[in-house]
């Protein structure tokens, strides 16, 4: 047998060598894509997950994708102050970019929202806000599309230890039915966009005039506008778009009508 017909183990040992250092280097290149991270401090391949699940063609289970992210070791705080708002913002972006239709767009969000109220179902009051006894209405507007935003903040206000209800596209008959019914301590209008915020005074000053003694109107969102103006035009009594914020403000202002 000639030398050529011979196995070099040399030559094994070299190709051996050569395949598992592709393979390693291909494992932590994986790895170093799954620590990346947004430029809001998430995991990156976290949001591409959750982008697939509520674009994907077929059935979705909110419950599934919710176990999914649980497992990624996410908090359900995580979940539905970060990574539902971020993921629904870039629908927006790709639907603005002409990468996917409204169809999809309106599928996502709707699909966002099942498993924000699977979330929501799962939210623990925070210890330090055991004693605290608020009844809050979240309040969408008519005319405004901010449906996502709305539940997002409702579930931050049920960690603070809040009684939240929802009032969606409600007109001001109904409104000021309701508020007759049971007034809450504090009210939340959500206003997104500047052409919506005329809706938003519309419902602050329907507020006022049904009940003798309003409670604290916080008006919050995505609009951009600053806030002293917001609450010039609407009258609402602050202008914020983190839940706390607006608890200690309506904290304060119970303390102090007692104290009177």
């Amino acid at each position: 047998m000639s030398t050529d017909d011979q196995a070099d183990p040399r030559g094994v040992q070299r190709n051996r060598t050569e395949t598992v250092d592709a393979l390693a280097s291909k494992v932590i290149s994986v790895l170093r894509g799954r620590q990346a991270v947004s430029f809001d401090g998430l995991r990156q391949f976290v949001l591409d997950h959750m982008l697939r699940a509520v674009l994907a063609k077929g059935s979705f289970t909110p419950d599934g994708l919710l176990t999914e992210l649980r497992g990624y070791r996410l908090t359900v705080d995580a979940i539905i102050d970060l990574y539902v708002p971020t993921t629904a913002r870039t629908l927006g972006d790709l639907w603005e970019d002409d990468k996917i239709n409204f169809a999809d767009v309106t599928i996502g969000i709707l699909r966002l929202q099942s498993l924000l109220a699977e979330a929501s179902t799962r939210v623990q009051a925070d210890p330090k806000f055991a004693n605290l006894q608020m009844d809050v209405l979240v309040i969408v507007p008519q005319g405004e599309q901010h449906f996502l935003g709305a539940s997002v903040v409702a579930g931050q206000l049920r960690r603070l230890g809040c009684e939240v209800t929802t009032s969606y596209d409600e007109d001001m008959g109904s409104l000021k039915a309701r508020l007759f019914a049971e007034t809450p301590d504090l009210i939340l209008v959500t206003c997104a966009r500047r052409e919506t915020l005329e809706s938003a005074r519309n419902t602050v000053q329907t507020i006022r005039k049904a009940v003798p003694v309003p409670p604290v109107l916080a008006v919050g969102g995505a609009l951009k506008v600053e806030k002293e103006v917001v609450i010039e035009f609407t009258g609402a009594d602050i202008v914020t778009n983190l839940a706390e914020e607006a608890v200690a403000f309506c904290m304060k202002r119970i303390k102090a009508q007692k104290s009177v």
